[in-house]
Protein backbone atom coordinates (compact mmCIF):
# COMPACT_ATOMS: atom_id res chain seq x y z
CA UNK A 1 0.00 0.00 0.00
CA UNK A 2 1.50 3.34 -0.99
CA UNK A 3 1.63 6.24 1.44
CA UNK A 4 -1.15 8.28 -0.21
CA UNK A 5 -3.56 5.36 0.05
CA UNK A 6 -2.51 4.72 3.66
CA UNK A 7 -3.24 8.35 4.58
CA UNK A 8 -6.63 8.23 2.83
CA UNK A 9 -7.58 4.99 4.57
CA UNK A 10 -6.53 6.39 7.95
CA UNK A 11 -8.63 9.52 7.39
CA UNK A 12 -11.63 7.39 6.40
CA UNK A 13 -11.27 5.18 9.45
CA UNK A 14 -11.03 8.14 11.82
CA UNK A 15 -13.61 10.49 10.32
CA UNK A 16 -16.22 7.84 9.50
CA UNK A 17 -15.91 5.43 12.39
CA UNK A 18 -13.39 6.25 15.14
CA UNK A 19 -13.73 9.98 15.87
CA UNK A 20 -15.54 9.53 19.17
CA UNK A 21 -13.15 6.96 20.59
CA UNK A 22 -10.27 9.20 19.49
CA UNK A 23 -11.77 12.06 21.50
CA UNK A 24 -12.70 14.17 18.47
CA UNK A 25 -15.89 16.20 18.48
CA UNK A 26 -17.67 16.60 15.14
CA UNK A 27 -19.76 19.70 14.54
CA UNK A 28 -23.29 19.51 13.11
CA UNK A 29 -21.90 19.23 9.57
CA UNK A 30 -19.43 16.50 10.49
CA UNK A 31 -16.33 18.70 10.54
CA UNK A 32 -13.57 18.44 13.14
CA UNK A 33 -10.32 20.45 13.60
CA UNK A 34 -7.53 19.23 11.35
CA UNK A 35 -4.81 19.84 13.95
CA UNK A 36 -6.63 17.41 16.28
CA UNK A 37 -7.03 14.86 13.49
CA UNK A 38 -3.27 14.88 12.90
CA UNK A 39 -2.68 13.87 16.53
CA UNK A 40 -4.38 10.51 16.00
CA UNK A 41 -1.80 7.77 16.49
CA UNK A 42 -2.41 5.99 13.19
CA UNK A 43 -1.97 9.24 11.27
CA UNK A 44 0.98 10.33 13.37
CA UNK A 45 2.81 7.17 12.36
CA UNK A 46 2.49 8.26 8.70
CA UNK A 47 3.74 11.79 9.48
CA UNK A 48 1.49 13.51 6.91
CA UNK A 49 2.17 17.12 5.98
CA UNK A 50 -0.58 19.67 5.39
CA UNK A 51 -0.04 19.20 1.66
CA UNK A 52 -0.48 15.42 2.06
CA UNK A 53 -3.88 16.00 3.68
CA UNK A 54 -4.93 18.53 1.06
CA UNK A 55 -3.95 16.06 -1.65
CA UNK A 56 -6.03 13.34 0.05
CA UNK A 57 -9.01 15.71 -0.05
CA UNK A 58 -8.66 17.16 -3.54
CA UNK A 59 -7.24 14.19 -5.45
CA UNK A 60 -9.35 11.38 -4.00
CA UNK A 61 -11.12 9.83 -6.99
CA UNK A 62 -14.32 9.34 -4.99
CA UNK A 63 -14.18 12.77 -3.29
CA UNK A 64 -14.69 11.24 0.14
CA UNK A 65 -13.51 14.25 2.15
CA UNK A 66 -14.14 17.99 2.43
CA UNK A 67 -11.91 20.57 4.08
CA UNK A 68 -12.56 24.25 4.78
CA UNK A 69 -11.24 27.12 6.87
CA UNK A 70 -12.30 26.89 10.51
CA UNK A 71 -15.38 29.15 10.86
CA UNK A 72 -15.21 29.15 14.68
CA UNK A 73 -11.94 31.11 14.91
CA UNK A 74 -12.22 34.67 16.21
CA UNK A 75 -9.95 35.95 13.44
CA UNK A 76 -10.71 34.59 9.96
CA UNK A 77 -7.64 32.69 8.76
CA UNK A 78 -5.78 33.39 5.55
CA UNK A 79 -7.14 31.15 2.75
CA UNK A 80 -3.52 30.43 1.81
CA UNK A 81 -2.74 29.19 5.33
CA UNK A 82 -1.08 25.80 5.68
CA UNK A 83 -1.49 25.79 9.45
CA UNK A 84 -3.66 22.76 10.36
CA UNK A 85 -5.24 24.70 13.24
CA UNK A 86 -6.85 27.01 10.66
CA UNK A 87 -8.75 24.17 8.97
CA UNK A 88 -11.50 21.64 9.63
CA UNK A 89 -12.07 18.37 7.76
CA UNK A 90 -14.86 15.81 7.39
CA UNK A 91 -15.85 12.62 5.60
CA UNK A 92 -18.65 13.37 3.13
CA UNK A 93 -20.49 10.09 3.79
CA UNK A 94 -20.04 6.54 5.03
CA UNK A 95 -20.29 7.20 8.78
CA UNK A 96 -21.05 4.63 11.43
CA UNK A 97 -20.72 7.25 14.19
CA UNK A 98 -23.76 9.42 14.93
CA UNK A 99 -24.23 12.40 12.62
CA UNK A 100 -27.05 14.82 11.86
CA UNK A 101 -28.09 13.84 8.34
CA UNK A 102 -30.01 17.09 7.84
CA UNK A 103 -26.89 19.16 8.58
CA UNK A 104 -24.40 17.02 6.65
CA UNK A 105 -26.47 16.03 3.61
CA UNK A 106 -28.87 17.49 1.04
CA UNK A 107 -32.43 16.13 1.33
CA UNK A 108 -33.95 14.55 -1.77
CA UNK A 109 -37.63 15.41 -2.12
CA UNK A 110 -40.26 15.31 -4.82
CA UNK A 111 -41.07 18.96 -4.04
CA UNK A 112 -37.46 20.04 -4.58
CA UNK A 113 -37.35 18.30 -7.93
CA UNK A 114 -33.95 16.72 -7.20
CA UNK A 115 -34.99 13.05 -7.35
CA UNK A 116 -32.39 11.10 -9.39
CA UNK A 117 -33.59 9.15 -12.42
CA UNK A 118 -31.41 6.20 -11.40
CA UNK A 119 -30.75 4.94 -7.87
CA UNK A 120 -28.78 1.69 -7.85
CA UNK A 121 -26.93 -0.40 -5.27
CA UNK A 122 -24.11 -2.72 -6.32
CA UNK A 123 -23.40 -5.93 -4.43
CA UNK A 124 -22.10 -9.49 -4.96
CA UNK A 125 -23.71 -12.83 -5.72
CA UNK A 126 -22.34 -14.19 -2.43
CA UNK A 127 -24.43 -11.68 -0.48
CA UNK A 128 -27.69 -11.97 -2.41
CA UNK A 129 -29.31 -14.72 -0.31
CA UNK A 130 -28.53 -12.97 3.02
CA UNK A 131 -29.99 -9.76 1.57
CA UNK A 132 -33.22 -11.57 0.64
CA UNK A 133 -33.36 -13.27 4.04
CA UNK A 134 -33.20 -9.85 5.74
CA UNK A 135 -36.11 -8.54 3.66
CA UNK A 136 -34.10 -6.07 1.61
CA UNK A 137 -31.04 -3.86 1.70
CA UNK A 138 -30.06 -3.08 5.27
CA UNK A 139 -27.87 -0.32 6.68
CA UNK A 140 -26.27 -2.64 9.26
CA UNK A 141 -23.90 -0.67 11.55
CA UNK A 142 -23.59 2.35 9.27
CA UNK A 143 -25.99 5.27 9.35
CA UNK A 144 -27.13 4.85 5.76
CA UNK A 145 -27.49 2.45 2.86
CA UNK A 146 -25.42 3.70 -0.07
CA UNK A 147 -26.49 4.02 -3.71
CA UNK A 148 -25.15 5.58 -6.88
CA UNK A 149 -26.87 7.40 -9.73
CA UNK A 150 -25.35 5.22 -12.42
CA UNK A 151 -22.62 2.71 -13.14
CA UNK A 152 -18.86 3.33 -13.05
CA UNK A 153 -18.59 2.66 -16.78
CA UNK A 154 -21.35 5.13 -17.70
CA UNK A 155 -20.43 8.21 -19.72
CA UNK A 156 -19.34 10.89 -17.28
CA UNK A 157 -18.60 8.27 -14.65
CA UNK A 158 -19.89 7.88 -11.11
CA UNK A 159 -17.58 9.33 -8.49
CA UNK A 160 -18.68 7.22 -5.55
CA UNK A 161 -21.36 4.87 -4.27
CA UNK A 162 -20.48 1.58 -5.97
CA UNK A 163 -17.52 -0.73 -6.33
CA UNK A 164 -16.35 -1.19 -9.91
CA UNK A 165 -16.43 -4.97 -9.53
CA UNK A 166 -20.02 -5.23 -8.22
CA UNK A 167 -21.71 -8.31 -9.70
CA UNK A 168 -25.36 -7.61 -8.92
CA UNK A 169 -27.29 -4.38 -9.47
CA UNK A 170 -30.37 -3.47 -7.43
CA UNK A 171 -32.31 -0.51 -8.84
CA UNK A 172 -34.66 1.29 -6.45
CA UNK A 173 -38.03 2.94 -7.12
CA UNK A 174 -37.08 6.03 -5.14
CA UNK A 175 -40.29 7.85 -6.10
CA UNK A 176 -42.39 5.13 -4.46
CA UNK A 177 -40.12 5.08 -1.42
CA UNK A 178 -40.36 8.86 -1.02
CA UNK A 179 -44.14 8.68 -1.31
CA UNK A 180 -44.06 6.21 1.59
CA UNK A 181 -42.19 8.81 3.70
CA UNK A 182 -38.72 7.26 3.58
CA UNK A 183 -36.01 9.93 3.92
CA UNK A 184 -33.39 10.13 1.17
CA UNK A 185 -30.27 12.26 0.93
CA UNK A 186 -27.37 13.11 -1.37
CA UNK A 187 -23.84 13.75 -0.15
CA UNK A 188 -21.38 16.36 -1.42
CA UNK A 189 -19.67 13.67 -3.50
CA UNK A 190 -22.90 12.51 -5.10
CA UNK A 191 -23.66 9.36 -3.11
CA UNK A 192 -27.38 8.68 -2.60
CA UNK A 193 -28.16 7.70 0.98
CA UNK A 194 -31.09 6.55 3.08
CA UNK A 195 -31.62 5.32 6.63
CA UNK A 196 -34.35 3.05 5.27
CA UNK A 197 -37.49 2.31 7.24
CA UNK A 198 -37.84 1.93 11.01
CA UNK A 199 -35.85 -1.30 10.77
CA UNK A 200 -33.10 0.24 8.65
CA UNK A 201 -34.28 -1.53 5.49
CA UNK A 202 -35.07 -0.68 1.88
CA UNK A 203 -37.60 -3.45 1.39
CA UNK A 204 -37.74 -5.60 -1.73
CA UNK A 205 -41.09 -4.01 -2.63
CA UNK A 206 -39.09 -0.93 -3.65
CA UNK A 207 -36.78 -2.90 -5.95
CA UNK A 208 -37.51 -1.66 -9.45
CA UNK A 209 -35.10 -4.23 -10.86
CA UNK A 210 -32.34 -6.55 -9.69
CA UNK A 211 -30.08 -8.07 -12.31
CA UNK A 212 -26.67 -9.61 -12.84
CA UNK A 213 -24.09 -7.22 -14.19
CA UNK A 214 -21.41 -9.25 -15.94
CA UNK A 215 -22.63 -12.85 -15.99
CA UNK A 216 -25.57 -14.34 -17.87
CA UNK A 217 -27.82 -14.08 -14.82
CA UNK A 218 -30.62 -11.92 -16.17
CA UNK A 219 -33.33 -10.10 -14.24
CA UNK A 220 -34.12 -11.49 -10.76
CA UNK A 221 -36.60 -8.88 -9.51
CA UNK A 222 -38.86 -6.47 -11.35
CA UNK A 223 -41.32 -3.92 -9.93
CA UNK A 224 -41.06 -5.34 -6.42
CA UNK A 225 -41.65 -8.95 -7.46
CA UNK A 226 -39.20 -11.81 -7.77
CA UNK A 227 -39.17 -13.11 -11.35
CA UNK A 228 -36.24 -15.54 -11.22
CA UNK A 229 -33.90 -17.30 -8.83
CA UNK A 230 -30.18 -16.62 -8.68
CA UNK A 231 -28.59 -19.46 -10.66
CA UNK A 232 -26.92 -22.15 -8.58
CA UNK A 233 -23.81 -21.72 -10.71
CA UNK A 234 -23.04 -18.34 -9.13
CA UNK A 235 -24.58 -18.69 -5.65
CA UNK A 236 -21.38 -20.00 -4.13
CA UNK A 237 -19.10 -17.61 -5.95
CA UNK A 238 -16.84 -15.89 -3.47
CA UNK A 239 -16.77 -12.13 -3.10
CA UNK A 240 -13.54 -10.21 -3.88
CA UNK A 241 -10.26 -11.70 -2.68
CA UNK A 242 -11.92 -15.06 -2.10
CA UNK A 243 -14.19 -13.86 0.71
CA UNK A 244 -17.43 -15.69 1.38
CA UNK A 245 -20.80 -14.31 2.50
CA UNK A 246 -19.55 -13.65 5.99
CA UNK A 247 -16.43 -11.96 4.74
CA UNK A 248 -13.82 -14.61 5.54
CA UNK A 249 -12.09 -17.12 3.35
CA UNK A 250 -13.35 -20.64 3.84
CA UNK A 251 -11.53 -22.43 6.67
CA UNK A 252 -9.60 -19.23 7.43
CA UNK A 253 -8.95 -18.52 11.09
CA UNK A 254 -9.47 -14.91 12.17
CA UNK A 255 -6.29 -12.88 12.49
CA UNK A 256 -5.47 -10.50 15.29
CA UNK A 257 -7.20 -7.13 14.88
CA UNK A 258 -9.06 -8.46 11.88
CA UNK A 259 -5.89 -9.27 9.96
CA UNK A 260 -4.06 -7.00 7.58
CA UNK A 261 -4.34 -6.16 3.95
CA UNK A 262 -6.05 -8.83 1.90
CA UNK A 263 -6.71 -10.96 4.94
CA UNK A 264 -9.01 -8.32 6.38
CA UNK A 265 -12.62 -9.55 6.41
CA UNK A 266 -15.28 -7.60 4.54
CA UNK A 267 -17.42 -6.12 7.26
CA UNK A 268 -20.98 -7.34 7.76
CA UNK A 269 -22.11 -3.75 7.24
CA UNK A 270 -21.05 -4.13 3.61
CA UNK A 271 -22.82 -7.45 3.08
CA UNK A 272 -26.48 -6.47 3.37
CA UNK A 273 -26.28 -3.01 1.89
CA UNK A 274 -24.82 -0.64 4.47
CA UNK A 275 -21.89 1.35 3.16
CA UNK A 276 -20.52 1.31 -0.33
CA UNK A 277 -18.72 -1.98 -0.09
CA UNK A 278 -15.45 -0.19 0.43
CA UNK A 279 -14.63 -0.92 4.05
CA UNK A 280 -12.93 2.10 5.61
CA UNK A 281 -11.67 3.50 2.33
Amino acid sequence: MNREVAISKALSKLLRHAAEEAGLKLDAEGYTPLDQVLKWQRLQSLQPTFEDIRTAVTDNAKQRFSMKLNPSLNTPPDPASENPSDWVIRANQGHSIAIDSAALLIPITIEAGNVPDIVVHGTYYAFYQPILASGGLKKMSRNHIHFSTGLPEDKGGVISGMRKDAELLIYIDIQKSLQDKTLWWISDNGVILTEGDENGLVLTKYWKKAEGRRQDVGVLWEDGEQVAELPQSVRNRKAPNGKGPRGRRENEKPKGNGGKGRGKPMKELDVLGGGDGLGTE
